[in-house]
């Protein structure tokens, strides 16, 4: 999920006879921020397609040629990552995107099989789709962790039961990405449908981003009270507990 979302700066720690973490000002309505806002989504996703898109071309361009393909695929990875680092990306997020496309490019190239570059594809998915199954099940969805951690907010939004359960709901939306990609990808992967493995990846990357981040949106906003004034402002049950 790419670009820097704007953060919060969060607010001091509420003393024990208030039940609200941080309430916008008296007479201020609180501000009405959307998934897409915070946690961006789009403008990386489309990064991510560009590599794949381009081991197509190189393989077809090449006879199937392997190398073209992969050779393509590196070329593109750099200049994406030299791209998404001129325009502020966190470095760390650009290497571990470069990396990504460099280790598909390895395994292929190890394995001499066009579709073994969409292997990592498939297993990241696969351990997405557990680590986010997991995660609501524990009670730290990671939704919720990952909008916390931009908003500054720590662990305060756990203490907020209607956030908590907003976001455990949420996030099953994320969950069903990672399964449909999974449902999509392994048969196609299984067959050695290297064409039809890049159309998926293009078709299920960014349109399911946002696909995605407009659902969980809607998902969370209707689970929270009338009232309750917004992401950034968590509701404490009790200020004095830690988080459970």
């Amino acid at each position: 999920m790419g670009g820097i979302p704007e953060r919060d700066s969060g607010q001091a720690a509420p003393g024990p006879d208030q039940r609200v973490g941080a309430e916008p000002a008296p007479g201020e309505p609180a501000r009405a921020d959307s998934l897409a806002e915070l946690l961006g989504g789009r403008g990386g996703a489309i990064d991510a397609t560009l590599p794949p898109l381009a081991f197509a071309a190189g393989w077809l361009l090449g006879g199937e040629s392997l190398w073209g393909g992969v050779g393509a695929a590196l070329a593109v990875g750099a200049a994406v990552a030299g791209v998404r680092l001129f325009r502020g990306d966190r470095p760390r997020s650009v290497l571990i995107g470069l990396l990504a496309v460099c280790v598909a490019a390895l395994i292929a190239v190890r394995t001499g099989r066009a579709e073994d570059f969409f292997l990592i594809q498939v297993l990241s998915n696969a351990a997405s789709a557990l680590a986010w199954t997991v995660s609501i099940v524990v009670r730290w969805p990671l939704l919720g962790v990952l909008v916390g951690a931009v908003l500054g907010q720590r662990t305060r939004w756990r203490r907020d039961r209607a956030l908590r359960r907003g976001y455990g709901r949420a996030s099953w939306v994320w969950t069903a990405t990672y399964l449909v990609r999974l449902a999509v990808f392994v048969p196609l992967y299984l067959s050695g449908q290297v064409l039809a493995l890049v159309v998926a990846r293009v078709a299920l990357t960014w349109p399911l981003v946002a696909a995605a981040l407009a659902l969980s949106w809607v998902v969370l906003r209707r689970s929270l009270p009338a009232g309750h004034p917004g992401l950034r402002h968590p509701v404490l049950d009790d200020p004095a507990a830690p988080p459970r």
